[in-house]
């Protein structure tokens, strides 16, 4: 599909493409090899999400120790 970009720096997305991912209104934008990728992404307002975070942590008896070996794991796969 080709799409063109305005004088304003935007484009409009084919409905063919926003069929597959309905209700979706935020992107995640990036270039990789020269190519734009648009990510879906979900916005959460944070101090609702942290909020709730802390609780689950709290809730599930998460410590610290297993809070920062988990980053690290997560991290050590990138």
């Amino acid at each position: 599909m080709l799409v063109k970009k305005t004088s304003k720096n935007q484009i409009t997305l084919p409905k063919e493409v926003l069929k597959q991912i309905p209700e979706t209104d935020y992107f995640e934008v990036k270039v990789e090899d020269g190519k734009i990728v648009l990510i879906p992404a979900r916005v959460i307002p944070a101090k609702i999400s942290i909020e709730s975070i802390r609780e689950k942590i709290k809730k599930r008896g998460l410590t610290k120790k297993v809070i920062d070996e988990a980053i690290k794991w997560a991290r050590e796969k990138d």
